[in-house]
């Protein structure tokens, strides 16, 4: 989960990688700004969890590498993320600090960086040749954005909620939606999720 105040602006992808080698708090890089990472709640982390464990299964004898939100992904020469849930294909070196050619891409999403996730991701994931797969999960409510490349480049939106299968393109398998949020409880209809104060670092609820 990722602030929305930058840290630091106007430095190179080049100095924020020397320096994000040396930082105790993770940081995302976007167009010379650096903004730090927050924490992420419990049912956040269970369904990345439920995501890595069936996306490791289907990825066994494939040669493609599942990969938690500790990997980086460079999309574009613009940004660098660390995305809940990663997945490259054709091999990788165990000491690489980041993969330029992804596959596969989830971002367990929430209010607080909805906008982010949905817009400025999806412009800036998209731009990897490699990738043919972006997913979209929503951590309040039982709903999965997917964006899939076609056969000539193009890209494809669909959305399901509640409950369906989700055709993964790599490697290649499906996601049920029950499988998703398999054992996670989701908060009731109405609920405001807490957000995160840029000013105090806590966790709130939004009022009004």
């Amino acid at each position: 989960m990722r602030g929305n105040l930058p840290d630091r602006d106007g430095i190179s992808i080049a100095e924020y990688l020397r320096a994000e080698t040396r930082r105790q708090v993770r940081h995302e890089y976007v167009r010379g700004e650096v903004y730090a990472m927050s924490g992420g709640t419990a049912r956040h982390s269970q369904i990345a969890a439920n995501i890595i464990g069936r996306l490791q299964a289907a990825a066994r004898g494939t040669g493609c590498s599942v990969y938690t939100s500790d990997f980086k992904v460079q999309p574009s020469d613009e940004a660098v993320y660390y995305p809940d849930v990663s997945i490259s294909c054709g091999g990788q070196d165990g000491s690489a600090m980041l993969t330029k050619k992804p596959c596969l891409v989830v971002e367990v999403t929430s209010r607080s960086t909805a906008r982010i996730d949905r817009g400025e991701k999806v412009d800036e994931y998209c731009k990897a040749a490699s990738l043919r797969g972006y997913l979209i999960v929503d951590q309040n409510v039982r709903r999965v954005t997917c964006y899939t490349r076609d056969a000539d480049g193009s890209w494809i939106q669909a959305e399901i909620t509640g409950s369906g299968t989700i055709e993964v393109p790599c490697p290649k398998t499906a996601l049920t939606l029950e499988q998703i949020y398999e054992d996670v409880s989701m908060p009731p209809l109405g609920v405001a999720e807490p957000e995160l104060d840029e000013e105090t670092g806590q966790y709130v609820t939004a009022r009004g």
